[in-house]
């Protein structure tokens, strides 16, 4: 078979890989998910398991956030009891009667109802309803640093697979120059003006070009499986991807750095210092007084077959003040605040850390967005050039006025810069979206 048609029909099927994915399956390309990154966003924040288990989290510390959970609500309980008895009898009473009796039966009920309410303990339960409520708000702020590092994981996956959609346009430029060379020293062959050595070499090329396009096609599946991986979606799903990268190019650095501040992980790390403050107050709280109020209702009855009380039975309420004063545990809970204090000290250096990192990784990012979109300009005018070099050495081979290796020189300069581009463009907006994570200001 003649070498073009085998490269086209490798065409038409690799195209057709494009819109079926890996799906051995898929037999129509109408049968594709079109996804855009809109719709890949909205999926991943629907259907991510880690955004699903924040919720939760936030879910259960709101439950939690409540004044009965920290102590400050009433506590009523209610028991009963009623216990049956056989005891042997022997009694004598002082006025000379005596009671032997053997298998004598007895019962006792007890019935309460109680409820107790605490007054005071040093502002101990105060304390612990405002660090109930840290950690629902340091949740609901790990919730949105959550939401913030799937966009941006799918947006820098979403990208990754338009970058190598976009190798593959360059890769199936360069072979239709190579199909072009192929047919002109065909027709130079028929008329005897070329030789089988460069006809064998055009065909080599062309051949090595065509593996070259599909090893990009399989790592162009691989993006889009882990695409599919980020969205909890069928990794053998069908998946078309038609996008162009844009970068914004009006992100500046001191706004960046301005906004740090409200980064999700920072403002956790804030609530961290809050909580562990609190749990300083709670500690020593412990040192203090407490003071409850308890109220009861009883309801007693002993009853025996033999003895001095036949029957005894007692009901009513009853109401009281219980006062508890530490006194002495071993310092234990001198010790206990001093290690609270402590872990307010390692997170308060913790949020530090966590800004010194940040500004450092932003300042380190922003200097290869700008490298990234200084050198991306000049790169683009450099493809064009190596288009249009393309093309008019095509037209001077085919008018035996360059040579063979003129071409692929062509054709290498061609690819070597298409690639550059799409590096550069992908680094720049990789970059974006990282500022932009940071600054807490994704969309």
């Amino acid at each position: 078979m003649n070498p073009l048609a085998i490269f086209k029909n490798t065409k038409k099927l690799t195209l057709f890989l494009l819109l079926c994915g890996s799906n051995a399956y898929c037999y129509q390309a109408s049968d594709s998910l079109t996804l855009t990154l809109d719709e890949a966003i909205a999926t991943a924040l629907k259907s991510s398991y880690e955004i699903e288990i924040a919720k939760n989290n936030v879910e259960i510390n709101t439950l939690l956030n409540n004044y009965g959970v920290a102590g400050g609500l009433p506590v009523v309980a209610a028991n009963a009891s009623n216990t049956e008895q056989i005891t042997q009898v022997n009694q004598k009473l002082n006025d000379g009667t005596s009671i032997n009796r053997n298998a004598a039966a007895g019962n006792n009920t007890q019935i309460n109802v109680s409820a107790g309410i605490l007054l005071y303990n040093g502002k101990r339960v105060v304390s612990t309803k405002k660090r109930l409520a840290e950690l629902q708000y340091q949740s609901a702020e790990l919730l949105n640093s959550q939401v913030q590092n799937t966009i941006a994981l799918v947006m820098t996956s979403y990208y990754d697979v338009v970058r190598q959609l976009s190798y593959l346009n360059t890769v199936r430029t360069s072979i239709q120059a190579s199909e072009k060379r192929l047919e002109i020293l065909q027709v130079r062959k028929e008329a005897g003006m070329a030789n089988n050595a460069d006809l064998f070499q055009a065909q080599i090329d062309l051949n090595t070009l065509n593996q070259t396009f599909q090893d990009q096609l399989m790592v162009a599946q691989v993006a889009k499986t882990e695409l599919l991986r980020i969205l909890t979606l069928d990794p053998k799903a069908a998946l078309t991807i038609r996008d162009t990268i844009t970068v914004d190019n009006d992100l500046k650095l001191d706004t960046i750095l301005d906004r740090l501040t409200l980064n999700a992980d920072v403002k956790a790390a804030d609530h961290q210092i809050r909580i562990n403050e609190l749990i300083v107050r709670e500690t020593a709280a412990l040192r203090y007084p407490t003071v409850r109020f308890n109220t009861a209702y009883n309801y007693s009855r002993n009853q025996a077959a033999a003895g001095f009380t036949l029957l005894n039975r007692s009901l009513g309420p009853n109401a009281g003040l219980t006062l508890s004063i530490p006194i002495y545990n071993g310092s234990a809970f001198k010790r206990q605040q001093q290690a609270a204090e402590i872990n307010t000290s390692s997170a308060e250096l913790q949020r530090s850390s966590i800004l010194r990192d940040y500004n450092a990784g932003v300042v380190k990012m922003y200097q290869t967005y700008l490298s990234s979109l200084q050198q991306l300009e000049t790169q683009k005018q450099n493809y064009a050039l190596s288009k249009q070099l393309l093309d008019l050495t095509l037209q001077r081979f085919q008018l035996i006025q360059a040579t063979i290796i003129d071409v692929r020189e062509a054709q290498r300069s061609f690819e070597d810069a298409g690639y550059r581009m799409i590096n550069l463009n992908y680094a720049a907006k990789a970059a974006e979206i990282e500022l932009k994570r940071l600054s807490n200001t994704l969309q």
